[in-house]
């Protein structure tokens, strides 16, 4: 009973099928993990697994009438799987933020970056504009943005992916939602701004309880931030377990072969000193 009341979030059974042409053809098949608070639950496999689907479903943002979503996903307690998009609405930002993979798709291009901010704040708490303002510019300056106060003026298109990435980070992150869902959240960064956004992001997880699931193809990333890794492959999970053991003793063929395709540096070559 106390590890299900420490699970925040609890996928069961989840199915995932969408109709085409010739047929329903299914997407996911049989996930099942929990997400306890205050952890990080590493996604991981190849493109076209079924993990931003599994996501997408949690968010219940998959078209119903394309796609039949089977299963339960419980967050804190709450069936969400079935709830109509009034209700979702008032649960997305506020209990489960999306850190998309693309930030362009992130935002409405004839709105500021202010506005949208500034009203996702706003829409979930009891704020006044100018203290939705103070928050938003203090959560910019927390992923490393320079000048939040003028880029809350900008319209999307003046922003590189990078800033735009980083300000829906900002969003994602800002009411300490109880589960964050971060879909390669550094894909567009640069080194140094990536580990300033790991380091955002476990800041989030330690001081406010959020737990996070982390979808990424950088196996270097799920080493430094997961507790447990789910590995999935056409659209089933194959493994999942602690991160040291999953690293050091992989049990699957297939997470075998995603832990020996990672870039490794070779040091054996002799260092050639100039004279």
């Amino acid at each position: 009973m106390g590890t299900k009341l420490s699970n925040v979030l609890q996928v069961s059974d989840l199915h995932v099928q969408v109709k085409t042409k010739n047929g329903a053809a299914t997407l996911v098949k049989e996930i099942n993990f929990e997400l306890k608070r205050g952890s990080v639950l590493g996604l991981v496999g190849e493109s076209g697994c079924g993990k931003t689907v599994t996501s997408m479903s949690i968010l219940q943002l998959l078209d119903r009438k394309t796609t039949k979503i089977e299963g339960s996903i419980v967050l804190q307690g709450r069936e969400l799987n079935g709830l109509d998009d009034k209700e979702m609405r008032i649960i997305r930002g506020k209990d489960v933020a999306f850190i998309m993979q693309n930030p362009m798709n992130a935002f409405t291009p004839v709105f500021t970056i202010g506005h949208q901010f500034i009203e996702t704040i706003r829409s979930h708490t009891a704020c006044s504009k100018k203290q939705a303002t103070e928050l938003a510019i203090e959560a910019m300056h927390h992923v490393n943005l320079p000048n939040p106060d003028k880029l809350l003026k900008s319209y999307p298109f003046q922003l590189s992916g990078g800033m735009l990435q980083r300000v829906m980070i900002a969003i994602a992150a800002c009411l300490h939602p109880a589960v964050i869902i971060a879909d390669e959240p550094t894909t567009a960064l640069d080194v140094n701004n990536q580990k300033k956004v790991l380091q955002h992001l476990e800041k989030i997880r330690s001081e406010y309880g959020s737990a996070i699931l982390l979808i990424s193809h950088d196996l270097g990333v799920i080493s430094e931030m997961a507790d447990e890794v789910v590995v999935m492959q056409n659209g089933r999970i194959v493994e999942k377990g602690d991160v040291f053991q999953l690293f050091d003793e992989p049990q699957h063929e297939y997470t075998k072969k995603l832990l020996n395709a990672r870039s490794l540096l070779h040091v054996e070559e002799p260092i050639i000193h100039m004279a």
